[in-house]
């Protein structure tokens, strides 16, 4: 699974890194965050502009007891069977904007759990695949939340975890947040572990564990 990533960006750097896209101001940098707390994606609307979404996807079908449960992951392999997916994924997918993410590598023979940051070696940001959905409660006021899309881990990954985020090439956005109803046959191939070789991880301090602790030092070798 995917449960922690960074987006160290503010507003401008965002629109130098993605110039394609509108960004809205003010936005702060992030080395720590976690589920239920808004995340930056930018929906296939047409409209290009990135907001804010709850980390969490609220079928809009959810009944009103059931929101505390909320989906932060959608494995790739089953995007098109399960119920609460299966719509978003052919009308409602977004770009989720990070650049690093945390996962945590279990000790054999104990109880402990190592965290490790993983991002692209040259540094640069990038884009999950995400779905969102708009949840309407019975008062008529409306939640906005989106999910991290994970697929099989790549070489780097493997011994940390058995998942990973899905991160997109940029030559795949624009088929990504396509507003046009997509069958699965078009969306499935871009849902791949990213290249390894692209990639690094290093240990970092346990203090990420704390969703509270939220400063550079978390992105540093512990």
């Amino acid at each position: 699974m995917c449960g922690r990533f960074v987006l160290s960006l503010d507003t401008a750097e965002l629109a130098e890194a993605f110039p394609e896209y509108a960004f809205p101001p003010g936005i702060a940098p992030r080395f720590n965050i976690a589920p239920s707390q808004p995340i930056l994606a930018l929906p296939n609307d047409g409209r290009r502009q990135a907001d804010f979404f709850l980390w969490g996807l609220i079928p809009s079908w959810a009944k009103e007891a059931a929101i505390g449960r909320r989906l932060i992951n959608a494995r790739a392999e089953t995007l098109a069977e399960k119920p609460a997916f299966r719509a978003a994924y052919k009308y409602r997918r977004c770009l989720i904007f990070a650049n690093a993410f945390f996962e945590w590598q279990a000790r054999p023979g104990t109880k402990a759990k190592v965290p490790y940051l993983i991002r692209l070696k040259s540094g640069a940001p990038f884009a999950f695949a995400g779905l969102w959905e708009v949840w309407q409660s019975a008062d008529g006021s409306e939640v906005r939340s989106a999910a991290i899309i994970t697929t099989a881990p790549n070489e780097l990954l493997a011994p940390l975890h058995a998942r990973m985020p899905v991160i997109l090439p940029p030559n795949a956005y624009a088929q990504w947040v396509d507003p046009a109803p997509l069958p699965p046959s078009a969306l499935q191939p871009l849902l791949a572990p990213y290249p390894a070789q692209e990639m690094t991880a290093w240990p970092v301090s346990a203090q990420v564990n704390d969703p509270a602790n939220d400063h550079p030092d978390l992105l540093r070798p512990a």
